[in-house]
């Protein structure tokens, strides 16, 4: 009876132990999350919601790929000057490499045109960043984020860094098939790929700026599709991305030099390939982009906070 009666006292407490814990267990279970208004964590968790949907459909990456690969393996082959010169009787081919050093700066068009394609797939993609603020708004989830403690700023550079992200992906795996199908790789080094995609950047940022600030106040998504169509083309073609400056006319030199594109193609040109031939010197192109990058960034967070509302 004497050894019993500890052995009870020892199972009364530990049965105490387990129930205590287990209501404190539950009680931290039941509590409501902290809530985290660190405004990096809202902007991480606004540009990660895009980014999964656009990372889980593999297909839509496929498809936004097909565009350039057509461009550079039909329209970059088949323009072919170099065989309109070699087709001359007499050409050599120190010849022909003199014509296209002075006609494109480089030593084929093929390589011209390849850089030119890393602007293109970053304007492509950059334009349809103000289509996702656009099905956001008709899908109700804006009204939901501006509920929460984020910052209508916030909303828009999430908006633009998912758009930014997405370029330069899709602007890497396009260098790779571009070196695959002949580009040019005697001045690629670690620092040239990293300067001209620093360039990409910049240019990235700001057209994802424009398109996104475009978009702030509109719910039709047929409407900001007609908006890519009136600027793409135009900022493509008014551009040195296809051909050089040297053999347009002059009206149409004194456009390309006001897009910003052009000095996109300039710098990644310089930087990938080496180019003789330049609209600007380096500097010049970097100090453009990053002017171009911050006025209108600093624009789509000042007009968000008046255009983005419930």
């Amino acid at each position: 009876m004497v050894e019993e009666i500890p052995s009870r006292a020892v199972a009364t407490i530990q049965e105490t132990a387990i129930d205590t814990e287990e209501r404190e267990q539950e009680r931290v279970f039941r509590a409501a999350p902290t809530l985290n208004k660190s405004p990096l964590h809202g902007l991480w968790a606004l540009t990660n919601r895009d980014l999964i949907k656009w990372y889980k459909n593999p297909i839509q990456l496929i498809i936004s790929l097909v565009q350039p690969i057509v461009w550079l393996g039909l329209f970059g082959k088949a323009l072919n000057f170099g065989s309109f010169i070699s087709s001359q009787p007499g050409i050599t081919p120190a010849e022909i490499a003199h014509a296209n050093l002075i006609t494109f700066g480089v030593s084929s068009y093929f390589s011209f045109l390849s850089a030119g394609m890393l602007s293109f797939i970053i304007l492509f993609t950059a334009a349809f960043a103000g289509m996702s603020v656009v099905w956001d708004r008709r899908f109700g989830f804006m009204n939901k984020a501006l509920s929460t403690p984020v910052g209508r700023g916030a909303i828009v550079i999430g908006k633009i860094l998912q758009s930014v992200i997405r370029s330069l992906v899709q602007a890497a795996l396009v260098l790779v098939i571009a070196v695959a199908l002949g580009m040019d790789t005697s001045h690629l080094t670690i620092l040239t790929i990293a300067g001209a995609f620093v360039i990409l950047f910049l240019m990235a940022f700001g057209l994802s700026s424009l398109f996104v600030m475009l978009a702030l106040r509109s719910s039709d998504w047929q409407t900001q599709m007609a908006v890519i169509n009136l600027l793409n083309l135009p900022l493509l073609f008014a551009s040195n991305a296809m051909l050089p400056t040297t053999i347009m006319p002059g009206w149409l030199k004194t456009v390309v030099r006001f897009n910003p594109v052009s000095y996109a193609n300039d710098a990644t040109r310089q930087l990938l390939l080496g180019s003789s031939i330049h609209l600007a010197p380096l500097w010049v192109d970097f100090t453009v982009l990053t002017g171009f990058a911050l006025l209108l960034a600093a624009l789509g967070i000042v007009l968000s906070w008046k255009l983005l509302t419930k």
